[in-house]
């Protein structure tokens, strides 16, 4: 099979550049995405087989709707073809285009080509929860904050009854707000920042006034709700014999040290929902090998021009590769490389795109003040005890990783990878990835500069900027194949 263009996810940023390519004149499109429905997680909805969404767990739900229409009704006249439960796994370069090699993402899925060739690619694959473990975040009920929130969408249901949330970031506020609007009660919203973090960026956030209106919502549902919400507070440790039943909090200091006598217990609490942040996914563009670049939060992510073209020729990113920034963000990105990879295919002039150059710029200004507000505390790994699960898929303890470190130079989370096995269950470290680095030996700071230019070979990105890396063990080098796939795969091709 061969396209003008494939696209790989169908979230925000995936789903407004099908659009904008249809729109602007391109006749073969086809969108992947590992879901069984288009929408990302972002706006992952109830399974429209069986049921319908009435959008109230949602924001931006209207946008949604058009997007959806828009991208539906090309389906129908056959510009856009869409392959859910689909999985990109491997992705070349080749002369003229790209190679994409498929395989279904679970159950039998459709009948598919195994390869699919394409003139432009643009990939929209989007980020996920950053970790950082918790003595006791192994037990059951204890979450990604990510986590309870796909899951209530999806399935109009919560995974517990009495909730904490902790961790950093605006994204606590709608997952408190989700599980108080299925019925759920939250003991705590635990933020371990100051809020006088964001008094230096006052500026870009009066630039996206839509988020203060956001905010002023929830602010609005937690005096309602009495909803505790406490800054500068951690959880120190996740209690339960077989599941989760208490948390252990204390507030902290500027350096992230515990404040004597703050400690305090909540009990009766059945889910936990950890979030720090979200980390890019950026497999597929390392694997090509994209220019990538430290962020001010130490997030590897993707280099683009102001059309999203990256340093390989053909290949357009948007949404959450290029740094984590919020739908509204990914949809401009997303509408700029599918216009853009639209004129490149069809001859036709290059669109101007200013509404697009502007969001993008105020968002992504944002962004930039959210991370730098909202980084991950310092004084976590003090608080890990030599038992704690740091790699929960292999089941290696902060221990063994210090020990690798200190007694094998196992200094880089390559190397913990050889010695411990850490990174080398289902998720390849992407859940583990952050905490191993920071272990190995890499300190944790704000201060990372945002236009220090890497090559697409993430070690090298690690090595420039070594104390401001938060990256995945699964970024840490080009791999052929970008998730686990069964054998049978290959035997397609």
């Amino acid at each position: 099979m061969s396209v003008d263009i494939a696209i790989i996810g169908a979230g925000p940023a995936g789903l407004a550049a099908a659009n904008a390519a249809a729109a602007g004149g391109a006749r073969s499109i086809v969108v992947f995405d590992s879901a069984v429905q288009p929408g990302g997680q972002f706006w992952r909805h109830r399974t429209e087989a069986s049921a319908s969404d009435d959008g109230r767990l949602h924001h931006g739900w209207g946008d949604y709707l058009a997007l959806r229409a828009a991208f539906d009704a090309s389906i129908a006249t056959g510009v856009i073809d869409f392959r859910p439960s689909t999985s990109v796994w491997m992705v070349t370069a080749d002369t003229g285009g790209f190679v994409l090699r498929l395989a279904p993402s679970h159950g039998p899925g459709r009948s598919l080509d195994p390869v699919v060739r394409a003139t432009r690619l643009i990939i929209a694959t989007g980020g996920y929860d950053r970790q950082i473990p918790i003595p006791g975040w192994d037990l059951p009920g204890v979450m990604a904050a990510g986590g309870v929130q796909g899951f209530a969408k999806q399935n109009g249901l919560l995974p517990g009854r009495r909730f904490v949330i902790a961790g950093t970031g605006p994204f606590l506020l709608p997952v408190a707000d989700t599980v108080v609007r299925l019925g759920g009660e939250v003991a705590a919203v635990l933020e371990s920042s100051r809020l006088t973090g964001w008094l230096p960026h006052v500026r870009s956030a009066v630039g996206v006034p839509e988020k203060a209106v956001e905010g002023a919502s929830y602010a609005w549902t937690f005096l309602r709700e009495r909803i505790p919400y406490r800054t500068q507070t951690v959880v120190t440790e996740i209690l339960g014999e077989v599941r989760v039943e208490a948390v252990r909090t204390a507030r902290i200091d500027r350096l992230g040290e515990v404040v004597p006598g703050t400690e305090r217990i909540l009990d009766g609490i059945d889910a936990v929902g950890l979030g720090w942040g979200f980390t890019p996914q950026l497999e597929l563009p390392v694997a090509l090998g994209a220019s990538t670049r430290v962020d001010v939060d130490g997030s590897l992510v993707a280099v683009v021009d102001g059309a999203q073209r990256s340093s390989v020729p053909g290949l357009l990113l948007a949404g959450e590769v290029t740094g984590v920034g919020g739908a509204v963000l990914a949809v401009a990105e997303g509408r700029t490389a599918g216009a853009i990879a639209a004129a490149e295919v069809t001859g036709r002039p290059r669109p101007t795109l200013r509404s697009e150059r502007s969001t993008i710029a105020r968002h992504r200004a944002f962004a930039a003040s959210m991370h730098m507000a909202h980084p991950v505390p310092a004084g976590w790994q003090g608080r890990l005890g030599e038992e704690t699960i740091v790699c929960r898929c292999e089941e290696v303890s902060a221990g063994e990783i210090v020990r690798a470190r200190d007694e094998l130079a196992a200094a880089d989370a390559r190397a913990q990878k050889n010695m411990t096995q850490a990174g080398m269950g289902w998720c390849q470290g992407r859940e583990c990835g952050f905490a191993v680095t920071c272990l190995s030996g890499r300190r944790v700071s704000g201060d990372a500069a945002p236009d220090a230019n890497r090559s697409g070979d993430a070690d090298n990105a690690i090595a420039a900027a070594p104390e401001a890396t938060t990256t995945s063990l699964a970024q840490t080098m080009k791999r052929p194949v970008a998730q686990p796939v069964p054998l049978s795969t290959f035997f397609d091709l």
